[in-house]
């Protein structure tokens, strides 16, 4: 039976930008640890679409905590990887601690998604999973009360194209190649739709985005591929970059489209 894999809730996470050609190298190096993603489709290179809307206050205090570069914060989102109403919305609070990564995750209905941005509080009965009062329902509890308490709003819709690969037997190490980064402006009357309009965000020279992610101890496999491919730890943080690209009037002079902490 093959193993049903999930998100990390809590992990550590390493950005690298890097070209297609050391992108390949990095695959064939990957693979003879790692599976493609469950999601993976061959006809778009054994990627699929990501879309998130990230949610931050009318001044952008969440954008401003990732530019100043504060060790503990978080971002709130939105994600879902197409325009089917039957499909889930993906909830996600990801906070930083320092260096760890924790994520908070519920999936909603679509219609209660469109509630939410409208400001409305959900109630566990807009879930689509069978834990209504666990975990679910308490991610779900704590996005609304988080998004109330800070007045948050929908922002800008960041969409990339993810090449994924992961244990074949657990969550515990996952590696993506993160290509075609997008942003878009949040237009409340078309409720998590990506835009028809979108600006492209240049990683340079037709790079992409390495990252990878693990729970526990940095897994030896890793290190060895970083020194062996030279690769260079970088701050890439896509919600910033997109803000930024949209063109909001009152950003200049904070920070740079890459040239922010991850």
């Amino acid at each position: 039976m093959a193993y049903h894999h999930g998100f990390q809730a809590s992990r550590y996470e390493l950005k690298y930008i890097i070209d297609e050609s050391c992108a390949a190298n990095v695959r064939d190096f990957v693979r003879s640890f790692l599976v493609p993603d469950e999601h993976a489709d061959p006809n778009r290179g054994n990627s699929y679409p990501v879309h998130s809307l990230y949610l931050d206050t009318p001044g952008l205090a969440l954008f401003r905590s990732t530019v100043d570069g504060l060790k503990n914060r978080f971002k709130l989102r939105i994600r879902f990887y197409d325009d089917d109403p039957r499909h889930p919305a993906f909830l996600e609070i990801k906070r930083r601690l320092t260096e760890v990564i924790c994520k908070e995750r519920a999936a909603v209905t679509r219609e209660g998604a469109r509630r939410l941005l409208e400001g409305k509080w959900l109630d566990p009965s807009y879930l689509m999973t069978g834990d209504k009062q666990g975990k679910a329902a308490a991610a779900l509890h704590n996005f609304c009360r988080t998004t109330h308490s800070i007045g948050a709003v929908g922002c800008v819709y960041v969409s990339y194209n993810r090449e994924a690969y992961v244990s074949p037997d657990s969550d515990q190490v996952r590696v993506t190649f993160d290509r075609r980064l997008h942003a878009g402006n949040y237009r409340p009357v078309a409720c998590l739709v990506p835009p028809a309009v979108h600006t492209p965000v240049p990683i340079g020279g037709g790079r992409l985005v390495l990252e990878l992610k693990y729970t526990d101890r940095f897994p030896e496999w890793m290190r060895e591929m970083v020194l062996a491919f030279n690769l260079v730890r970088v701050p890439m943080a896509k919600y910033v970059a997109c803000v930024q690209a949209v063109g909001y009037p009152w950003l200049s002079g904070l920070g740079t489209s890459l040239g922010v902490a991850s």
